[in-house]
């Protein structure tokens, strides 16, 4: 259902060399590529991440409320990405543990600067 998120960013060459690489790690890379916008997928048909400038022209800023969520294949992924942000100086906002419905186990939590992130493993059944 989702086709792709956008961060807005006050440096898009920096956030672009940023997300080359971190994407990058997930098979992601460039689908679209246009002044301002770039966003990143492992096919143009499967969810992506974009970022852009701010449409009013005002500096970017964290939207309250805002989450974005990768997915994994593990809890124990789950716990691995958790720790890894702490340990790195990240905030912690929801230690990883099953969460409702049944099968969802996620950890969430806010990057350096300050957006919010989950990460998640879906076990049905």
């Amino acid at each position: 259902m989702i086709g792709y998120v956008t961060l807005d960013s006050n440096d898009i060459p920096r956030a672009a060399a940023f997300y080359d690489q971190v994407l990058g790690l997930l098979g992601a890379g460039r689908f679209m590529d246009s002044e301002p916008f770039i966003a990143w997928a492992v096919a143009p048909d499967k969810p992506a991440l974009g970022i852009t400038r701010p449409y009013d022209g005002k500096a970017a800023a964290v939207g309250n409320g805002v989450m974005v969520a990768l997915v994994v294949d593990s809890n124990e992924k789950v716990d691995a990405i958790h720790r890894k942000t702490l340990e790195l100086g990240g905030k912690d906002e929801g230690a990883p543990g099953p969460r409702a419905p049944e099968g969802f186990y996620a950890g969430y939590f806010r990057d350096l600067d300050g957006n919010k992130l989950n990460c998640y493993c879906w076990k049905q059944g």
